[in-house]
């Protein structure tokens, strides 16, 4: 690379970062992609194209997100819809709900139930990497999490992630889900699963869930097949959120490397799931 190239890389992200502050710092007049290219001295079209290839989203998806972002912390706090449409900059409550979809993919309702209504069931049950916690709801497995000796953690895991639901233990209930996990692939039934998370993470969830057996892939990779090639970090924390071990297989997401990398249950674990399903 020539240091004039150096240089034009320099100004262009220089713009990038003046872009991305003007977002943040107006984001309540909810600015169009002409306030921005005013702002960064550049057209639209320009101003779009540049911003997509540094940030990887175009400038109103980005001002989406953090716009969805406040959403979220303000419904968490019991922060009337409209209210919060109007703190955002927003017209109206519709607005306000076909936002949280698009991004978040659940509506303003269901961020502020956070579960309620719900009854998840658990139980702790020894699977052939170790006990696991399980955890369902009337839609299907929620939380599955290799445990320790002290299931504490686990647990507030689950109700960190359903504040709103109420838990009951049942063992009877979760040795069938822990059986069905675990069966051999010829005899495993249909298991139906209930992910609760942003947008983003769904897409990267549903993504592992397309690596079969025996297969490996990678944070670029799943970045590519999602359609957002340069978000391997976003996608590395998402892949890190996963709620449902084994089933959505985050053991299975290595780095570009090669090197088999974290696991959140233990890279020893992840070692022993890979071999055991390489070796079968």
């Amino acid at each position: 690379m020539t240091e004039a190239d150096v240089l034009e890389q320099s100004a262009e992200y220089a713009r990038i970062e003046r872009a991305i502050a003007y977002l943040v710092e107006n984001q309540r007049r909810q600015p169009s992609l002409d306030d921005v290219a005013r702002a960064i001295g550049l057209s639209p079209s320009h101003a779009q194209r540049l911003f997509q290839r540094w940030a990887g989203v175009s400038p109103k998806r980005f001002l989406q997100f953090l716009n969805a972002r406040d959403a979220f912390r303000l419904l968490s706090e019991n922060r009337p819809v409209l209210a919060t449409a109007y703190d955002l900059g927003l017209s109206g409550g519709s607005r306000l709900h076909d936002l949280m979809i698009a991004v978040e993919a659940v509506s303003p309702g269901e961020v502020q139930r956070a579960g309620e209504g719900l009854e998840l069931r658990w139980g702790i049950h020894p699977t052939p990497y170790g006990d696991a916690l399980f955890a369902a709801s009337p839609r299907g497995l929620c939380h599955l999490a290799f445990i320790g000796e002290d299931h504490d953690e686990a647990l507030a895991d689950v109700r960190a992630r359903w504040p709103a639901a109420s838990l009951k233990r049942d063992q009877d209930a979760t040795a069938q889900l822990a059986g069905a996990v675990f069966a051999t692939d010829g005899d495993r039934p249909p298991l139906p699963l209930h992910l609760r998370g942003t947008n983003f993470q769904l897409k990267v969830w549903h993504a592992l869930l397309s690596v079969p057996p025996g297969r490996l892939t990678t944070y670029a990779e799943i970045a590519q097949a999602i359609g957002a090639p340069t978000a391997n970090r976003a996608v590395g924390a998402a892949v890190g959120r996963n709620p449902i071990a084994y089933v959505v297989p985050c053991h299975r997401v290595i780095r570009g490397t090669g090197a088999i990398g974290d696991y959140h249950w233990g890279a020893c674990r992840k070692h022993a799931i890979l071999a055991r399903e390489l070796l079968v």
